[in-house]
């Protein structure tokens, strides 16, 4: 398949990189000196050399924020039967682009960001293919991240957003409450060396994408029922309700063994 990647950054390079293995790849990106580091790819001066290219699948790998701009700049020089692809971490608008510009799609998101996962052994990690996307582009990238041993999900363009609310908005709130929280000197300790670290790591994130992921429709609610726990334990404490924080301690070793099982 001769498949066009827009945005080198670590995951557009990592997929042009692994695609380019069985397929002919082209690569384009404002920053060239990121696009030169692809190695086994076609460099595209600009996106008009799509059309000279004319690749059967294009997967659009800049930030959320510039997404549905990149894939309308880029019409006039991809065929129409061109599968457009996208990797977003949340969906919001790009169902409703998808649906105007009459355009096969194939939207997926690998759940193996590149400051987390390994992106030399991505095995068990997991990846969401949505179920609207064709036909054609799921069954191709299914059998791509089989290869790798990755897990696969399937939702829907509106379940993925609700799920990402609580496996991503959820995660990231903790560590931002927590990096908010910090003050200046070191502490001992290995819970919060541990918890430091997750920080970091998270913080090493490209904004735009955290933005991308604090913006979800959904997030506003997941933040309501973090707040909603947070009052809960407070009433606790004021009233040093040992009774009650052991029965609230029990719930929460519960729902740890529950997403365990």
């Amino acid at each position: 398949m001769k498949i066009a990647v827009i945005g080198t950054g670590k995951m557009g390079s990592w997929f042009a990189r692994e695609f380019s293995r069985r397929n002919i790849v082209a690569v384009y990106d404002r920053d060239t000196k990121s696009m030169s580091q692809v190695e086994g790819a076609v460099l595209l001066r600009c996106l008009a050399e799509l059309k000279t290219f004319n690749p059967e699948l294009v997967l659009n790998c800049v930030s959320l924020r510039k997404t549905i701009d990149v894939f309308k700049d880029m019409e006039p020089y991809v065929s129409r039967d061109c599968i457009l692809s996208d990797i977003a971490s949340i969906k919001g608008e790009i169902p409703n682009y998808y649906q105007s510009s009459n355009f096969r799609f194939a939207s997926f998101h690998p759940m193996f960001g590149p400051l987390f996962a390994n992106l030399s052994e991505i095995k068990d990690e997991s990846v969401i293919l949505i179920q609207e996307s064709d036909r054609r582009a799921k069954e191709f990238l299914r059998n791509f991240f089989q290869d790798f041993h990755c897990r696969i999900f399937e939702y829907s363009f509106a379940e993925h957003d609700e799920l990402m609310s609580y496996s991503l908005t959820l995660p990231f709130a903790s560590s931002i409450v927590f990096s908010a929280c910090l003050r200046k000197g070191n502490v001992p300790g290995t819970t919060f060396s541990r918890h430091t670290e997750i920080a970091r790591k998270l913080f090493q994130e490209d904004s735009d994408l955290l933005s991308e992921v604090l913006f979800n429709p959904h997030s506003l609610r997941q933040l309501d029922i973090i707040s909603s726990k947070l009052e809960f334990l407070k009433h606790v404490i004021r009233a040093r309700d040992y009774e009650e924080a052991l029965k609230f301690l029990d719930r929460l070793r519960h729902n740890l063994q529950s997403i365990e099982e």
